[in-house]
């Protein structure tokens, strides 16, 4: 049965390989021809310089000629450590320190979870150094040091076993203790954390990585909270943050629940933006909101995440899976990290599915956007400035686009755009 385990792998993992690699040299290719038949795509025509669209291609072909190597990187990665012994020596070291502990601490399955997460860490690293201070930097969008970088990698290892070492102890407890239903128990705590880690994100953790600040008096300011008032959105405070620390490329967003929501604004955007632009994005956020995609995103994590957990539990005791990968015997820790292992390339092809329903929820928090300022122009503007100002790929190979884009491309989304003005008469008299 082992050898059946590792041939079913072996066949799902190379599928998802061969996919997600032929997509890349499509796209490549796609945007290669692209960049020969026209100086830019449709809606960007008299916006976008020769030179900007030029910078577009190279970045997005600098990125993409990375990802071909990456991806055959990663996977032997990933085959080394489920087939090169490292499971095994990993096990029996964590069961060694973990003896130190009394048994109800889970402490070896704290351990070797972590452990695996380092290997991970570890070897991701060249690769994150090089898009870092190579791509970006050659692209004039990196401003982040090595020290900084590095520090960022201590802060987030330290909140790694603040964080991580009690959610841990909570699935591995659960999975010891709750008997029979232990999956159903562990979706709650696990939903549970999640909502937690909503609530405190803005006010604990993120000032740990960036410096917020309420957004001075002026214009913009009253303007917002005018759009929030008359939407009848609520949040917590309007804060600017200094994404220009460590990039150029520029972003807003809102973030927590109730009272800790609060509206983001990255420094960067302020710099790119009209404030009529400015507020077609916020508009477009609040959108969400307004439209429960994210309480329709979380039903369907939530689903896929209880899914899971229930398939877990029914393979939690079978000794061919433990034993195709090196592990003696099933175990708590060793379920978790081979589900997580495994469960991408049997789960692959659910990606598209997401995305397509993310799509959707942006073609509909652009119209909203365009409908509550009562003209299309502003939303049109901000995305053609936004993808100027981060050389977004402005002519991805559909297939690679539905594969990867969780947005629709800005071409997609501007034609979108237009033709709801048109219908509606989303223009100002």
């Amino acid at each position: 049965m082992e050898t059946i385990v590792v041939a079913l792998f072996l066949t799902l993992f190379l599928l998802e390989f061969l996919v997600e690699f032929a997509l890349n040299e499509l796209n490549l290719s796609h945007v290669r021809q692209e960049s020969v038949r026209r100086a830019g795509p449709g809606p960007f025509d008299g916006w976008v310089t020769p030179e900007v669209y030029r910078g577009s291609v190279e970045y997005t072909l600098a990125k993409g000629t990375f990802q071909r190597w990456e991806s055959i990187y990663d996977g032997l990665v990933v085959l080394w450590v489920l087939f090169g012994g490292a499971l095994p020596y990993l096990d029996r070291l964590t069961q060694t320190a973990g003896g130190f502990f009394s048994p109800g601490a889970h402490a070896t399955g704290i351990f070797f979870c972590f452990g695996v997460a380092a290997i991970f860490s570890v070897l991701g690293l060249p690769g994150e150094l090089y898009v870092t201070f190579v791509i970006e930097e050659r692209f004039g969008f990196n401003k982040t040091t090595l020290r900084l970088f590095f520090t960022d990698k201590l802060k987030a290892l330290m909140l790694g076993f603040v964080i991580g070492i009690p959610f841990l102890f909570g699935v591995l407890w659960l999975m010891d203790r709750a008997g029979a239903y232990w999956w159903l128990w562990a979706f709650l705590f696990i939903f549970a954390f999640q909502f937690l880690m909503v609530i405190v994100y803005p006010t604990l953790i993120a000032p740990l990585f960036n410096k917020f600040e309420p957004l001075p008096e002026g214009e913009i300011r009253q303007r917002i909270f005018a759009l929030a008032g008359e939407l009848g959105f609520k949040a917590g405070g309007i804060y600017t943050m200094d994404g220009s620390r460590r990039s150029a490329h520029s972003n807003a967003y809102f973030t927590g629940l109730g009272k800790a929501k609060r509206i983001v604004l990255f420094d960067t955007l302020l710099k790119q933006l009209t404030i009529e632009q400015g507020l077609a994005v916020l508009a477009h956020e609040m959108g969400h909101y307004k439209m429960r995609h994210i309480r329709r995103m979380m039903i369907v994590r939530g689903v896929l995440l209880l899914a899971g957990l229930y398939i877990l539990s029914l393979l939690l005791n079978y000794t061919p899976l433990f034993r195709a990968f090196g592990l003696a015997e099933p175990s708590y820790h060793g379920a978790l990290v081979l589900f997580s292992l495994v469960s991408g390339p049997a789960t692959f092809y659910l990606r598209p599915l997401m995305n397509f329903l993310s799509r959707r929820h942006e073609y509909e928090a652009d119209l909203f956007a365009a409908r509550t300022l009562k003209d299309a122009k502003p939303m049109e503007g901000a995305l053609i400035q936004l993808a100027v100002e981060n050389l977004a790929n402005l002519a991805p190979h559909p297939w690679y686009s539905a594969y990867h884009y969780s947005h629709p491309t800005p071409v997609e989304r501007i034609q979108a755009i237009r033709e709801a003005a048109d219908r509606e008469a989303l223009r100002p008299p």
